[in-house]
């Protein structure tokens, strides 16, 4: 379990195919990882297999890399990172499962004064997940829904803080970003499914 509050911004050194996935090794602030515990790379949840001072390794399988875009990254990426959330700690930003719903692509990016609003094309499926101020998680960071302008278009404003401390910063129209949406509207969505398919036109 995360929270969407990014602790560090790391750099991919190497990727490799190995016998365990597509093997990602990142350089990062963190100096205590133990070997089995969870980490959000950009917002995928990923276990780390080996870890050194300031570095780690982590794998993706097939059913990750199918639902992700992580079969694209190459070395040089910078990734937010997030590791699991501890029993006591503040949960400042929102319950976040690092289980990624679907990749969305900016679609603009435009600035408000002293925000930055970013349009974000998501799949049909997720985009009936949201709703507007409620959360969402993109590349791993807790954000507020600021708008949904079409009905496939995501919108969020991202604030200084976010844009200097996250990969959000840099992102540009064609990009690609993971997407979660809020878990309890998930579970809503799911056993409200049966009752809205039977309800009269």
């Amino acid at each position: 379990m995360f929270t969407g509050l990014i602790d560090d911004v790391g750099t991919i050194e190497r990727v490799e195919t190995t016998a365990a996935g597509r093997t990602f090794t990142i350089r990062c602030g963190y100096r205590d990882l133990t070997a089995g515990e969870s980490i959000a790379v950009n917002g995928a949840c990923l276990t780390v297999r080996e870890h050194g001072d300031g570095w780690f390794s982590v794998a993706a399988v097939s059913t990750s890399l199918d639902r992700t875009a992580l079969s694209g990254w190459e070395a040089g990426r910078h990734v937010n990172l997030e590791r699991a959330l501890r029993a006591g700690d503040r949960l400042g930003g929102h319950l976040v499962q690092g289980h990624v719903d679907g990749v969305g692509t900016v679609a603009a990016a435009v600035w408000r004064e002293d925000a930055l609003l970013v349009d974000i094309t998501v799949p049909p499926e997720l985009f009936a997940l949201l709703v507007p101020l409620g959360s969402v998680a993109v590349d791993g960071v807790s954000l507020t829904v600021n708008a949904l302008p079409a009905e496939d278009t995501l919108q969020v404003s991202l604030i200084e803080f976010t844009r200097s401390a996250t990969t959000l910063g840099d992102a540009r129209v064609g990009t690609l970003v993971h997407l979660e949406a809020d878990v309890i509207a998930k579970y809503v969505h799911r056993l409200a499914a049966p009752y809205l398919a039977t309800r009269p036109n």
